[in-house]
């Protein structure tokens, strides 16, 4: 059995990994590249291997870097299934066409705003393409044992990450080997996801690092939070909140509910800004027994937002200019309804934004934690005047330690592990440090690196 990268090397996003052996080809994972534009372009170059050569395809969870290129791999030839858990199905029928949509809309803006450098832009593919993709699905339950080719057995096991996001157990029949995906790994103590599940078996396990290099803060996140909303608000000021539609936002909204009834914040209209948020929240309220807040504590969540679903109350938004807090997508401010607020908030010094997550290279999310003086938005520099936080402690991947112990709590042994999913030096970070604490065979692969397993 061979295993490829075919992304997620070097890099956060574009994670695809390709698993084969004399007669099949299975591709865990089928995302986008986000951030730099080098890494952009990786999503309009023909894709490594034919698609329609791919067999199957397992995903770890919905985050469009693990999803997103799902429509453009079906439009280029993919026929199989794609297997996954039963919220990832669910949330992946929102992600993906309004991926679709989005990359529609930003091709009609750049055409009418004349700021890209084609005649007639195009879509990489389109929400039509979505549905389509959507069309191959089927969805299992964690723990269900299931052979998405003859010879490969395939398990799902809770990452803790976001919902529906798993592990993903490949066992090869005739070789009797295990590879273990770790997907994105969620946190020991996240605020409302319940923490991933101890590993037991894996001859190779391929292990993210997104914080491979580094620790989240020691500060306490609704403290933090509150003492950023009550001084912005203080002084006539907007809070706004770019968060991912899946997981941030919702974990966002509970916060904010929280210690706003606990009194630490004064009462603000809260504002959520994004129709895929909106759909993922519903998602999670139904899912409730797969994290860790309740029905009634969903139920406070919905009760206490505004939803703004159309683009005229979108349109509205932009206009107010009292306290509030606003949450809307994009994580790292990469498109989406965000920039419509950042475009009105950001040369105002009375307002903050205030980014919890994980900041790509590249983005725009991560020029402005880095102290950027003005950003690029629809092919205009706006000043960046507002206060601008990162509260990284509101990330739903585990830091070093928290991978660590969560690997600690298991019984594997593997013969090796390939440190994937992290910028270069955060990967290989996070390679020396396992083989330190475990003393075993670590690497960090390259991209389009094939090797046996």
């Amino acid at each position: 059995m061979k295993l490829r990268f075919l992304g997620g090397t070097g890099t956060v996003t574009g994670s695809r990994y390709l698993l084969s052996d004399d007669r099949h080809r299975v591709l865990v994972d089928c995302g986008m590249y986000q951030g730099v534009k080098t890494l952009r372009r990786r999503n309009w170059a023909k894709f490594p291997v034919d698609p329609s050569t791919i067999d199957a395809v397992v995903l770890t969870h919905a985050h469009i870097d693990h999803s997103g290129y799902l429509p453009a791999l079906v439009k280029n030839g993919f026929k199989g299934k794609v297997y996954c858990t039963k919220a990832t199905h669910e949330l992946c029928k929102v992600l993906l066409p309004d991926a679709g949509f989005l990359q529609e809309e930003d091709a009609k803006y750049a055409f009418r705003k004349k700021f890209s450098k084609h005649e007639m832009p195009e879509p990489l593919f389109t929400e039509k393409d979505a549905w389509e993709a959507l069309k191959h699905f089927e969805s299992l339950h964690y723990h269900e044992t299931f052979e998405p080719v003859k010879g490969f057995q395939v398990t799902f096991t809770p990452a803790g990450h976001i919902l529906g996001s798993s592990c993903v157990h490949v066992h090869h029949q005739g070789a009797d080997r295990t590879v273990v995906f770790s997907g994105d790994v969620g946190r020991q103590n996240d605020i409302i996801m319940r923490p991933p599940e101890p590993l037991q078996k894996a001859d190779v396990l391929v292990c993210e690092s997104t914080y491979g290099d580094r620790a989240h803060g020691e500060t306490d996140p609704e403290a933090e939070l509150a003492d950023i909303i009550t001084k912005t608000a203080g002084r006539g000021g907007i809070v706004l909140l770019p968060a991912f539609a899946v997981g941030r936002a919702q974990m966002l909204l509970y916060v904010i509910h929280k210690i706003m009834g606990d009194g630490k914040i004064p009462k603000l209209p809260v504002f959520l800004n994004s129709p895929m948020a909106i759909k993922a929240t519903e998602i999670f309220c139904k899912h409730h027994k797969e994290h860790k807040l309740n029905a009634a504590q969903c139920e406070l969540i919905d009760e206490k937002t505004t939803f703004v679903r159309k683009v005229e109350e979108s349109i509205e938004l932009d206009a107010v200019r009292y306290p509030c807090v606003i949450i809307s997508a994009s994580g790292m401010a990469s498109g989406g309804r965000v920039l419509h607020h950042l475009k009105t908030l950001l040369p105002n010094p009375r307002n903050s934004i205030v980014f919890a997550g994980f900041q790509a290279p590249g983005t725009r999310g991560d020029a402005l934690v880095n102290g950027a003086e003005s950003v690029k938005i629809h092919g205009e520099h706006w000043p960046v005047k507002a206060e601008i936080h990162n509260l990284d402690s509101l990330s739903a991947h585990g830091d070093y330690n928290e991978i660590l112990a969560w690997l600690e709590q298991g019984s594997l042994k593997p013969e090796k592990v390939y440190v994937t999913h992290g910028e270069m030096v955060a990967s290989d970070v996070m390679r020396k440090r396992i083989r330190d604490k475990f003393g075993w065979d670590v690497e960090v692969p390259e991209l389009f690196e094939e090797v046996e397993v």
